[in-house]
């Protein structure tokens, strides 16, 4: 009689999406938050200059998406630089970028679910901002029960989402280009507005603040190569998928960053961002097109829906890596009996992004994911380093870039930011030194 294997098989995602459902699935993680928010975080900072920042911003994405491309399609498997760091550099660097990943995209989730509550509710006219929390909350919800159905139907409202975001955006640009050439260079005059000080240092402050929250911004073709075991002919889809995604992002953030600012000036952008968390619908406003800030309100309701969605589904998937790995509790790596949804892990990351939602302040949770995310994507360039020259699909100097860019800017956002997310990187380095004597004891027994 043949003995029984105490070890399990290892549980894999069916491959469903192709280019185009990986192309929707990082528009709608990337056009949301960042485009709605972050460029008038951005605008307050550093002016009209916030257009270098984007530019800058861009430049370092590009990087990043072609070095998260180049590990995707070498390893297609859930779970993004988490498993890129197992696999290139150490299971210690592998937990640590699957442990910011969780931080820093929770939080960001967070913030999306209050920024698609505040937004529906100015839609709506409600003034009482204690409904804020219940509506986040309620969409949290929603969207977690959905995921649970499977990635196939939540993909295609996905595709619906971003459709009405991208229609909304595009609108912006060419609705507000008209008031930006009769304002002339009025609104870009003077360029450089550093946030404290005076001269050159002030200056480059203040841009380089606005870049790394911009990079933010144009993190969500990550969710792409966390996506990777569920997309079919991944060397094929993963790549152009990540590269179509950034340039239609690169064109659409410097559109509207432009007509914004153009529009009304940097300095309200910035105040409104503050204080009402809609700095596009207020441009809008000024347009000379009847509807333009409900056309706008709308597709902020939609895109920051969008990005929650997306992050769920991220989130969840590298829960369900690290369970795997039993860098988690392994009950999170279950998959439901048509073995297309980590459901546990989906149930686990709705709940923690739950209560986020009740701190109820969006400006620290952005800020904080600045920090976490540029980590997370040191780690992914680090990873790209070490992949074979003979099994490189982009040259070594791209790694390069990013790996110095993310490292350098990640220390660019507020002192108190950059110390707290070092402490929870030795937290989690902790976690992870628990679990192991754990299951050291366990097996020792």
């Amino acid at each position: 009689m043949t003995p029984k294997s105490n070890s399990q098989p290892r549980q894999s995602l069916k491959r469903q999406l192709g280019v185009l459902g990986a192309i929707a699935l990082g528009l709608g993680s990337i056009v949301g938050t960042g485009v709605f928010v972050s460029i008038g975080l951005a605008a307050g900072i550093a002016g009209p200059a916030t257009l270098i920042a984007i530019a800058i911003a861009a430049g370092v994405a590009t990087c990043n998406g072609l070095n998260s491309a180049q590990l995707a399609a070498n390893h297609p498997v859930s779970g993004g630089a988490y498993e890129y760091g197992y696999r290139y550099l150490n299971p210690w660097l592998g937990f640590t970028a699957g442990w910011m990943f969780l931080i820093a995209k929770s939080a960001s989730a967070a913030t999306a679910a209050l920024g698609f509550a505040g937004y529906l509710l100015n839609l709506v006219g409600a003034t009482n901002r204690a409904l804020l929390v219940p509506t986040a909350l309620g969409a949290v919800v929603v969207l977690t029960g959905l995921i649970l159905t499977g990635i196939k139907r939540s993909n295609v409202i996905n595709i619906g989402i971003v459709s009405i975001t991208l229609f909304s955006l595009i609108f912006f640009v060419i609705a507000g280009f008209p008031l930006v050439l009769a304002e002339g260079a009025n609104n870009f005059t003077p360029f450089f507005q550093p946030d404290s000080g005076e001269g050159t240092n002030a200056v480059l402050t203040s841009v380089l603040h606005a870049t790394a929250l911009m990079f933010v911004a144009y993190t969500g073709y990550g969710r792409i190569a966390t996506l990777g075991e569920e997309v079919r002919d991944p060397q094929y889809t993963i790549p152009r998928a990540i590269i179509t995604t950034l340039i239609i992002t690169m064109l659409l953030y410097a559109g509207v960053a432009t007509v914004g600012i153009g529009s009304v000036g940097a300095d309200t952008l910035g105040n409104v961002t503050r204080e009402a968390v809609a700095p596009l619908e207020i441009a809008a406003r000024n347009f000379a097109v009847p509807g333009s800030a409900l056309i706008l309100a709308v597709g902020a309701v939609t895109a920051t829906l969008g990005v929650l969605l997306n992050l769920i589904l991220g989130l969840s998937r590298v829960l369900f890596a690290m369970g795997r790995r039993r860098d988690m509790p392994s009950v999170v790596a279950r998959l439901n009996p048509s073995e297309t949804t980590p459901y546990v892990a989906v149930i686990v990351m709705g709940g923690v992004i739950a209560a986020l939602v009740l701190i109820g302040d969006v400006r620290i949770t952005w800020s904080f994911s600045a920090f976490s995310v540029l980590v997370y994507y040191a780690l992914t360039d680090l990873s790209a380093l070490q992949i074979p020259e003979t099994d490189r699909l982009y040259p070594k100097w791209i790694a390069w870039i990013g790996l110095a860019a993310c490292l350098f800017l990640a220390f660019w956002v507020e002192q108190q930011i950059w110390r707290v997310g070092l402490g929870l990187i030795a937290a989690g380095l902790a976690w992870r030194w628990g679990m192991q004597n754990l299951t050291a004891d366990s097996a020792g027994r």
